[in-house]
């Protein structure tokens, strides 16, 4: 009997309507000092879409404001992307099995997944979970959650939302991190289905995660005066490189496989100066990051979907050949690196 293999059979994005300059943003935050400028105009960024007010922005909300805002927000695009993903597949709502949501800009009960039962009138028996806190790595360890599902129950559809909208998470203060954050952090929605029925999509071959718990307060969020501020912390970039080298070697080595086997880097852009010391650190080319660095310049960092707008890019052009394989890759709090090898 052939053995299960979940496949990703479809991606999906959603954005809000209103996309903004970065000038426009720099203008709605009220930053004024000329580091502010240095930093929104050399992040790599020439747009990205924001579920706001493009007048007066977020400087005058309060905690419950921010909180309605990103509940309609979330609800609106993650609806958008997982339709969208639906239609790709050419299925049905009626012939979703589970459904798996992951976010950490907002907390909702009931949940998103739940909420979503209910605006897109899945069937009532629906499986369902939600992973919080996860950060930009988000999407891979909710993958991991479907792909052991779709392994368990081989017949089902399984379909992941990551959504985020950061937008309701700026906390203004007089800090390098927050104003970093301000300038590269964005709003945005994508899903993908996963199934062992069929045989069309990247099939998910491993998955492997590393974390070094020394540096788990470098980034994420905390609480102030009941709203989220972001931590970001100046040596990420630095952090990144032995943490992606040891979980490589995790996802790897196992297979017989070495880097060079590699012909898609899908990886997360978390920044510019993360994208760089990665692509010194692994050896790669222009051309390996080139998706990356599109999905930064015109959407920012949208936290946990964003890498799978990069896989949703690569999948649009259609230049996978059989036996091609890639390495979806993000970092996220804990501090951790989490990754997937797809097959073509």
């Amino acid at each position: 009997m052939k053995k299960p293999e979940p496949r990703i059979v479809s991606v999906a994005t959603a954005v809000p309507p209103q996309r903004f300059t970065q000038q426009e943003v720099l203008r709605i935050t009220g930053y004024t000092r000329p580091i502010a400028r240095e930093i929104f105009f050399n992040c790599d960024i020439d747009y990205r879409y924001l579920y706001m007010d493009p007048i007066n922005g977020t400087a005058n909300e309060s905690p419950d404001e921010l909180h309605r805002r990103y509940k309609e927000g979330a609800v609106l695009i993650a609806r958008q992307a997982a339709q969208r993903c639906l239609a790709k597949a050419g299925l049905g709502v009626e012939e979703i099995d589970c459904i798996l949501v992951c976010s950490c800009t907002g907390y909702l009960c009931p949940d998103l997944a739940t909420i979503l039962v209910k605006e897109m009138q899945l069937p009532r028996s629906v499986q369902r979970g939600a992973l919080l806190g996860l950060g930009c790595a988000g999407a891979l360890p909710t993958l991991q959650r479907a792909y052991d599902h779709a392994l368990a129950y081989p017949d089902h559809r399984v379909l992941v939302v990551a959504v985020e909208i950061c937008s309701a998470a700026y906390y203004i203060d007089d800090t390098l991190e927050t104003l970093v954050g301000n300038a590269i952090c964005s709003d945005g929605a994508a899903a993908c289905l996963l199934t062992c029925r069929g045989d069309t999509g990247p099939r998910i071959v491993r998955f492997a995660s590393w974390l070094d718990t020394s540096c788990q307060n470098s980034v994420g969020f905390e609480q102030r005066d009941g709203r989220l501020r972001i931590i970001l912390s100046p040596t990420i970039p630095d952090l990144a490189p032995p943490l992606i080298d040891r979980v490589l070697d995790e996802l790897l080595c196992p297979q017989g496989l070495s880097r060079k086997d590699i012909r898609y880097w899908l990886i997360h852009p978390g920044g510019r100066k993360v994208i760089d010391r990665v692509q010194d650190a692994l050896r790669l080319s222009e051309a390996d990051l080139a998706v990356s660095r599109r999905i930064l310049r015109n959407y920012g960092n949208m936290s946990s979907p964003t890498v799978l707008f990069v896989l949703h890019d690569v999948l649009e052009t259609g230049s996978a050949r059989v036996g091609d394989r890639g390495i979806l890759l993000a970092l996220g709090p804990g501090f951790a690196a989490e990754v997937a090898l797809l097959e073509w």
